[in-house]
């Protein structure tokens, strides 16, 4: 299997960034297909992979015993020849505030396909801009995921901010024969929005209190009846490391069905001006009338591609790192999507996939 020659990916279409890189390097491990990706991240101010991009790929490289070339800060062509995936305990760290959520995004679907439980250390920012909060992993991801049939952990041991990063976050996954295919096609009522609303290192109570009194306003005049519940909080100088600020608010359906918005606050921003926003993002996700955000959209398709029978997932207009996920998607696996919109008025679309029901011939 690792004799085939390996599949030249360009890495300049559609998203043009680290979206198509992350998941060509999981399908190649999934599928032990080596993989060439070139011309990596070229419209890009600073074009090649960046630390984060280059940490998550040489993990992965260790998590299906690779081998690898062209991995160094700044290279346009990275090439991937995997074996086999082992299971064990993993560490990758940024050395910058590059997203730990993205680490997971390219290594959770790998590691179902161990023959055993992994843990993976990552190190980095826990809280960055251009990327999901860890948060939006804990509080929405994870839940959906379980649909699948998917199980894991995820314990927040310390959180790193721009630009030191320094955030530890411990996953534990434990293996599974297949992944079920999953129906979300009903987005039924909102019952329920929480959040929390946070400060760390020097900045002072009050800017958290602030954000969450400016989101549960907002909210409440959008979502009358609805129980609303944002909690301010300061973290503790030995659970952070650096400066920073921001909100996440959850809203939760009838259906099951989760909706994130978020913020970080920046410098000459207000604190309520950070509230707002979330709650902007949040309230316009619930709008389009789907049944994930545009956040969840992208992360589903992976898993999606693999279980075992046709999955459908009501969706708001498709993002470019959702086009980009089913490109990749159709280009290394035999899985089939099929995109439709919605009659009436609705912004919505209707995603379909016939997986490939990977196996996990190990258990």
């Amino acid at each position: 299997m690792a004799s085939r020659l390996p599949l030249v990916i360009d890495g300049s279409v559609l998203e043009g960034g680290g979206q198509i890189l992350r998941m060509s390097t999981a399908f190649s491990c999934l599928t032990a297909q080596p993989i060439t990706v070139n011309k990596i991240r070229l419209g890009r101010s600073k074009p090649g992979l960046r630390p984060q991009h280059l940490t998550g790929f040489q993990m992965m490289a260790e998590i299906c015993k690779g081998e690898i070339r062209g991995d160094a800060v700044g290279s346009t062509e990275i090439t991937l020849t995997p074996s086999s995936i082992q299971a064990g305990t993993f560490r990758a760290d940024t050395g910058t505030a590059g997203s730990v959520a993205l680490l997971l995004q390219v290594s959770l679907p790998c590691t179902l396909y161990a023959p055993g439980p992994i843990d993976m250390t990552f190190i980095g920012g826990t809280n960055a801009e251009m990327a999901p909060q860890i948060d939006y992993i804990t509080l929405v991801l994870k839940p959906i995921l379980e649909k699948f049939g998917i199980f894991f952990d995820c314990h927040i041991k310390k959180r790193g901010y721009y630009p030191k990063g320094g955030g530890q976050v411990v996953i534990n996954t434990q293996p599974l024969k297949q992944l079920q295919p999953i129906t979300m096609t009903e987005p039924g009522q909102v019952t329920k929005i929480t959040g929390m609303a946070f400060v760390a290192g020097v900045l002072p109570f009050h800017i958290a209190k602030r954000m969450a009194r400016s989101a549960t306003d907002i909210i409440r005049m959008e979502f009358p009846n609805i129980d609303v519940r944002i909690e301010p909080k300061q973290e503790r100088r030995e659970d952070a490391v650096g400066t920073g600020s921001g909100i996440v608010i959850v809203a939760e359906t009838s259906t099951g069905c989760l909706f994130a918005g978020s913020a970080l606050g920046k410098k000459g921003v207000q604190a309520e001006e950070v509230g707002r926003s979330a709650t902007e993002s949040l309230v316009q996700s619930l709008s389009d009338g789907g049944c994930v955000d545009e956040h969840l959209q992208d992360q589903l398709i992976i898993f999606m591609a693999l279980a075992d029978g046709v999955s459908r997932v009501l969706s708001g207009p498709l993002t470019m790192h959702t086009k980009t996920a089913i490109y990749t998607a159709e280009l290394l696996t035999k899985a089939k999507f099929k995109v439709s919109p919605v009659g009436g008025n609705s912004r919505c679309e209707l995603i379909e996939c016939t997986g490939i029901g990977l196996k996990n011939n190990s258990m």
